[in-house]
């Protein structure tokens, strides 16, 4: 991509894209930036709140709404579907290692 750098129109600030198709990239970077973060973002609080659970059972239960929430942010593009797998085996190895 060839970018210009500009600062309230002068060189030497902000890098903004010169080309057409750079320009468009950076849309539809931004667009799915902003779709992406309440999947992200409820994706983490989900671990989180796995991770801190207090006894086994309330990990049990809450570790199958992980489960479908992780495989939701996979199907819909915001992780790998390799690392989604990677999320569930380890928050259900940490749920089992719970006493």
């Amino acid at each position: 991509m060839v970018y210009a750098q500009l600062e309230n129109g002068r060189p030497g600030g902000l890098l903004v894209p010169k080309l057409r198709s750079s320009k468009k990239r950076l849309r539809q970077a931004q667009k799915a930036a902003v779709r992406n973060k309440p999947v992200r973002s409820r994706f983490r609080g989900i671990l989180k709140q796995v991770r801190s659970a207090e006894s086994k059972e309330t990990a049990d239960r809450m570790l199958t709404e992980a489960n479908a929430i992780i495989d939701r942010t996979a199907r819909k593009g915001v992780i790998h579907a390799r690392s989604a797998a990677r999320y569930k085996s380890r928050l259900a190895k940490h749920v089992a290692a719970m006493s």
